[in-house]
């Protein structure tokens, strides 16, 4: 039986092979890791560490899991940035959607004045030391708000907005809307808005996984209060990391 594959020239046969292999690489790239960190969890980290994967069972523990468990500040952690996340999700698409929009009707005027400014801000930034100062003058410090007010647009996720307003997004629909009665906002929510829920699941996404990762900010900001999730594992990494290293100084102290 004849299939599309063995109709194509050698040349579309080589191409093709070579994408699936990259493919293929890239997917065990992801894969392996994940598999290797859900058998790593089930084995003593001594056996872990002196023979590294095993399979006999007789070996496998549950004791990382019920240290989890009983660990309260993994799950103060974790309700921490389950709830920056969503609020700074929410917050973002807001803004973004509301300064994405006007950038992408024709008729606004200083349209590419602020395009420049927005796209200004990409490349130069105040640094750390000005933003924090910024921070601390309006009384933010140590408030869950100093996590994404700051940094409520993004102009990258913006920008791509933008352009898709203006390349999915007829402007006519909106004419038509305002023909009918309806104003700029109305026709914002009820016209742009539902055909808009595509590139908002894609931008969600993308707060979504920059917020719940980022550990850097809450940790300037919030110092030890509301602590988020990667920043209580980062705790627990360093104080492993310190009382491995004081282990082995002892160690070698009596040897």
């Amino acid at each position: 039986m004849e299939t599309k594959f063995s109709k194509m020239a050698g040349i579309d046969k080589a191409i093709m092979v070579f994408v699936y292999v990259i493919l293929f690489a890239f997917m065990a790239a992801i894969i392996v890791p994940m598999v290797y960190i859900v058998l790593a969890s089930f084995i003593d980290p001594i056996t872990l560490q002196n023979q590294g994967l095993t399979f006999d069972f007789s070996k496998w523990t549950l004791t990382a899991y019920e240290r989890v468990m009983s660990n309260s500040q993994i799950w103060i952690g974790f309700k921490n940035a389950l709830i920056y996340s969503v609020l700074s999700t929410i917050i973002a698409g807001v803004v973004t959607l509301l300064a994405a929009y006007p950038m992408s009707r024709p008729d606004f005027k200083g349209r590419g004045f602020f395009n420049t400014i927005y796209v200004i801000t990409m490349y130069f930034g105040g640094g750390l030391i000005p933003t924090y100062l910024v921070v601390k003058q309006t009384g933010l410090i140590g408030n869950m708000w100093s996590l994404f007010l700051p940094g409520g647009v993004a102009v990258g996720n913006m920008i791509i907005v933008r352009n898709y307003f203006t390349n999915s997004i007829p402007h006519e629909l909106g004419e038509a809307a305002e023909i009918d009665g309806c104003s700029k906002f109305r026709t914002f929510i009820s016209v742009v808005i539902p055909l808009s829920m595509p590139i908002l699941a894609v931008m969600a996404v993308f707060s979504m996984v920059a917020y719940w990762n980022d550990w850097f900010t809450a940790m300037i900001y919030l110092g030890g209060k509301g602590q988020p999730l990667p920043l209580v594992l980062r705790g627990i990494l360093i104080k492993s990391s310190a009382s491995s290293a004081q282990a082995s100084l002892i160690s070698g102290g009596y040897a």
